[in-house]
């Protein structure tokens, strides 16, 4: 099928998966995760109603955006960073999704001081405890948090997660239910720059599932896209 009816059929399910929990499918914002798709696909997309642009690598981001291929919609970065590409996306995309550390968090807030900005950040979770993936421990959120209301331009936004990988969306329900435990538990800290809003969570294979349990975003590339060629 064509991206545009992917984005339609994606919409329609994420529609589905909040009604069937008392939800709006209005709460839910689509991220269009456009790792190794070009600025025409991209563009179709965006055409077809994705919310939001969302790049996994810097140097991707930084190659589509100057030939204006997210245009007209906002990016958001969504892959691992790196403390020396920060300068490269604070102030550049709205929303970092991936801040793992506070060695990060202070570095992106170094970088918003510079630019006279404020950059908002998700702390990224890493729920399941993999050792191949980076992220805070649940444990370490309250703690991740109180560092974050201490930076002068970094305004923490809420979660993100990536579960592990499963072979039916259901397998990562327990991970979802209790990233929306973590999301509602945090979510009264009382930091000028804490406003937990959004709960980044669910992928092409299970974002039905993310979205009954809580997900406000979901982040989805092979479902619009199709599957990656990475022997291209």
């Amino acid at each position: 099928m064509s991206i545009t009816e992917n984005v339609r059929m994606a919409r329609q399910k994420i529609n589905a998966a909040a009604e069937s929990v008392g939800r709006s499918g209005s709460e839910g914002r689509l991220l269009a995760a456009t790792k190794m798709n070009g600025p025409e696909a991209v563009q179709e997309a965006i055409r077809a109603g994705v919310d939001i642009c969302a790049e996994n690598r810097v140097q991707e981001f930084l190659s589509k955006n100057a030939v204006n291929a997210y245009a007209p919609c906002c990016v958001h970065f969504i892959g691992h960073l790196q403390k020396n590409k920060v300068k490269y996306l604070v102030g550049a995309v709205e929303l970092i999704h991936s801040v793992d550390s506070p060695e990060l968090m202070d570095a992106i807030s170094r970088r918003a001081v510079s630019l006279g900005i404020v950059q908002d950040v998700l702390l990224e979770v890493n729920i399941a405890g993999e050792s191949a993936k980076s992220g805070f421990a649940p444990e370490e959120i309250p703690a991740a948090i109180a560092f974050a209301g201490g930076l002068e331009a970094v305004r923490v936004r809420g979660l993100m997660a990536v579960p592990p990988i499963c072979a039916c969306g259901e397998e990562n329900r327990p991970y979802f239910a209790r990233m929306n435990q973590l999301f509602i538990d945090n979510g009264e800290k009382k930091y000028d720059n804490v406003h937990m809003d959004f709960l980044s969570m669910g992928m092409s294979g299970d974002y039905m599932t993310a979205i009954e349990c809580g997900a406000n975003m979901v982040r989805l590339g092979t479902a619009i896209f199709g599957p990656r060629d990475y022997g291209a």
